[in-house]
């Protein structure tokens, strides 16, 4: 018999279930963390569909760590917080071989005359710190780092990446927690990107902040699609195993079935750490994943406790972190991209330069005032980088090589794409085109109401969109229903199985429900979260279109900014006449999941489970790059349950919230004992978790 053969007829269902997950998960192995697959796809399909048929025949039969379980379940309702055993600890930085001998320095001190110890080195990948936790050999929580502390439970997601035991291989420990990094491949970070470019939506900046949204789902199968990964590298709390060193707990993780990275490096003495530094810095471009830097550690573990910690990072460990690497080119041209919002916004033309294993030639300039505030022209030579070695950025001018023949570079007058007088608001940085009727400004609307997350119309992809929108099929997203087989059978690529496949999706769109067309519509403010709360709390339609402001944040919940945009983008008579076209073609708009309480009289948000929620009456400042979220969507969170967002840091702000290159703000707040958030504490705060303090965000990935 093959190994991708059927059971024999009379064998025992439960024992046939117990053979197919081991002989699944030995493949699994053998696949994704070995690299050496033994079987053909089409095998490793019949195995697996086998195994899931069994399962849905025998329901007694389930267990939480079948491969089936890999594909990701129902939806979450919210992450529930868990407290760590051991802390999860951020690491100290260095920068360059100076600071490595003073950390090795440091460590002499702290160990006394006398002691003898040696290094390990690995590689400092740039993902989300992650504990797993393992009892009886089989997983049972996973969870995110958190504030080093408590941290989120997304077992759930965990249980979807592939390298991930779902059962630890040979004589497992009672308790056995590793922790380690998540993280997205390059490939499948730009294939991601790629998807969420052509629905409209803004690129992600790194892997890790990819990564991280993606642990943030609460959708199980949609991570399951987003081909995350898992290295583990540190230990929490462990039972019934005892390992001396470093070395020997990653070789025990390899023997429990974990890939292990094969770049760490065992180092006699700080020496062989530098010049292992300066060799591994010519290795990362070539890596088929992102890294930051490296992280050396005593090896021995016992040494690591002697040295202890401080309240921020152990003693015996320390990330050496690499300059981000920067090329020079010119500005050739800048044109303006119009977004779905109608947001004009600048891009570079570059010059083809070679920049962190690639060519790069172009560059988003984030706006008209950046440019300005950066003087630069057509013309320039610029200094490029690479924010988190992805999205190439300029970061500064060099006025000092200009000829007198380089020009500057103006907000545009007029759109683009339609030649309508530009505006922008008052107290707003960009500029935009007020035209709806603009052929970018509905091409990008399109490709956002046809996303997965919002409407969810399978096969209305960007090259479709733009065949409807420039034959002038397609004038608003209504028109999308109005579509004829006679209309799309004409279109390139789209012949009659295909066209009557996209109708299909379009009908079935039609039964979304009213917080999936929130989120497909350009309300402004009004990201999925909130959306979903704001229809949870509504109901229907009906209600939105007669609430004003105050009752949007009286009765709804939403904040006085908020408020007073959505109330604005459902008085807009346009708009009311699209969402009463959309009801007249046959849609669903009243809400289809459990209805929310609404908010109390006094206008803040409902009441958390426990007592009020944390944020009533707050007032937060947003600064730097958050992972998941725009600062427009934070916003929108923090005054959906009462609080409030100021644009300055007071001795009045009680949180800060700070994401990547904070800057000036984060350094106020320090120096004013102001609370300081990342988007992991943002989000307890939000379920309605008060913590006992905030500290600051210690560096992103690398955490114990």
């Amino acid at each position: 018999m093959t190994r991708g053969s059927e059971a024999a007829a009379d064998e025992d269902p439960g024992a046939e279930v117990e053979r197919l997950r081991r002989e699944v998960a030995r493949h699994d192995h053998l696949y994704y963390v070995e690299a050496r697959p033994e079987i053909s796809d089409a095998e490793y399909d019949r195995l697996f569909r086998r195994l899931r048929d069994l399962e849905a025949a025998h329901p007694e039969l389930a267990s939480p760590d079948s491969p089936t379980q890999r594909v990701g379940g129902k939806p979450l309702g919210a992450f529930a917080v868990v407290t760590h055993a051991r802390p999860m600890r951020s690491l100290d930085n260095t920068y360059d071989a100076g600071e490595l001998r003073e950390f090795d320095g440091r460590v002499r001190k702290g160990l006394g005359p006398g002691a003898v110890w040696d290094y390990f080195v690995d590689p400092k990948i740039d993902g989300v710190a992650c504990s797993l936790r393992y009892e009886g050999g089989a997983l049972v929580l996973a969870a995110t780092r958190g504030d080093g502390v408590t941290g989120d439970d997304i077992t759930a997601n965990v249980r979807t990446i592939r390298d991930v035991p779902l059962r630890l291989a040979g004589d497992a420990p009672a308790v056995l927690e590793v922790r380690g990094e998540v993280y997205l491949p390059r490939a499948a970070f730009e294939k991601h990107n790629a998807r969420r470019e052509a629905d409209g939506l803004e690129p992600f900046q790194n892997p890790r902040n990819a990564a991280a949204g993606a642990l943030k789902l609460l959708d199980s199968r949609e991570v399951a699609r987003r081909g995350l990964r898992f290295f583990p590298h540190g230990m929490g709390e462990v039972a019934g195993l005892a390992v001396e060193r470093h070395t020997a707990w990653l070789a025990r993780l390899r023997a429990f079935g974990f890939a292990v990275n094969p770049h760490g490096r065992a180092c006699a003495d700080i020496e062989a750490v530098v010049a292992y530094a300066a060799e591994f810095e010519a290795l990362r471009p070539g890596l088929p994943y992102e890294t930051d830097g490296l992280v050396v550690r005593v090896d021995a573990l016992a040494l690591v406790e002697r040295l202890g910690a401080t309240s921020h990072h152990p003693r015996g460990l320390i990330a050496y972190k690499y300059a981000a690497e920067q090329a020079v080119s010119r500005v050739l041209a800048v044109e303006t991209s119009v977004g779905p919002s109608g947001q004009l916004t600048p891009v570079a033309h570059l010059e083809p330069v070679r920049l962190a294993g690639t060519t790069v030639s172009r560059a988003n300039l984030h706006n008209f005032a950046e440019v300005a505030r950066k003087d630069i022209r057509v013309g320039d030579h610029v200094v490029v980088e690479k924010a988190g070695e992805i999205i190439p950025y300029v970061v500064r001018s060099l006025p000092e090589r200009r000829t007198g023949a380089e020009v500057e570079v103006a907000a545009p007058a007029a759109c683009p794409a339609c030649g309508t007088p530009a505006v922008r608001a008052e107290g707003e940085i960009h500029w935009a085109c007020p035209n709806r009727a603009c052929p970018a400004v509905l091409k990008g609307v399109l490709r956002r109401f046809a996303w997965r997350r919002a409407m969810d119309v399978d096969g209305l992809g960007e090259k479709l969109i733009d065949q409807l929108v420039e034959r002038g099929l397609v004038r608003s997203v209504a028109d999308l229903y109005r579509l004829q087989e006679s209309d799309l059978v004409r279109l390139e690529r789209m012949g009659k199985r295909s066209s009557q496949a996209l109708l299909a999706a379009l009908e079935g769109s039609k039964a979304r429900g009213l917080a999936r067309l929130l989120h497909a519509l350009p309300i402004p403010h009004l990201g999925e979260s909130t959306g979903k709360e704001l229809a949870a709390r509504a109901g229907s339609l009906d209600r939105l279109l007669a609430a004003d402001a105050a009752t949007l944040e009286a009765e709804l919940g939403l904040g006085p900014v908020v408020s007073a945009d959505v109330a604005a983008w459902f008085q807009d008579p346009e708009n009311r006449a699209l969402l009463e076209d959309l009801r007249g073609l046959g849609l669903v708009l009243e809400h289809t999941g459990p209805a929310r309480p609404a908010p109390e009289a006094d206008g803040q948000a409902a009441p958390a489970a426990g007592g009020a929620s944390p944020l009533a009456g707050k007032t937060f400042v947003i600064t730097g790059t958050l992972p998941r979220r725009s600062r427009d969507e934070a916003q929108a969170a923090i005054e959906a349950v009462g609080g409030k967002v100021t644009g300055s840091v007071s001795k009045k702000t009680d949180y800060l919230l700070a994401g990547e290159k904070a800057g000036s703000k984060l350094d106020k707040a320090t120096a004013l004992g102001v609370p300081v958030l990342d988007e992991d504490a943002l989000d307890r705060l939000l379920a309605g978790v008060a913590p006992e303090a905030a500290p600051a965000p210690g560096p992103v990935g690398g955490a114990e």
